[in-house]
């Protein structure tokens, strides 16, 4: 069975801001790219398809780690936590609502 984490994390940039979060949160892959159990982290634009019409947040993070202690490890990382607090948390955060999801490809268990 599959032990990996999949990780999406939405972000709703303040209004004038997208550019500068996107280039913030590009600045977090090349140091989670090295992590331990880092099997995917990339940080992507929304973008206009006909095929796929529905709304999103403007910035995604689509990640994939081995395992719940691999991606819990890079949420505690300083890094991390720091631009959570600064961008997010903060009232003068350049994001102004963050939805982060965590999912498994298992089956549930009854």
């Amino acid at each position: 069975m599959s032990r990996k984490i999949y990780c999406i994390a939405n972000f709703k940039p303040r209004p004038g801001k997208e550019d500068a979060v996107f280039q913030a949160l590009q600045a977090l892959e090349p140091n989670s790219h090295r992590e331990d159990g880092c099997l995917q982290y990339t940080v992507t634009r929304h973008i206009d398809h006909p095929n796929a019409q529905g709304t999103s947040y403007p910035i995604v993070f689509h990640e994939i780690w081995a395992s719940r202690e691999a991606f819990e490890a890079h949420c505690n990382r300083r890094e991390i936590k720091e631009f959570f607090a600064a961008q997010v948390e903060s009232p003068d955060g350049d994001i102004e609502d963050a939805n982060v999801c965590v999912y498994s490809d298992e089956p549930k268990v009854w």
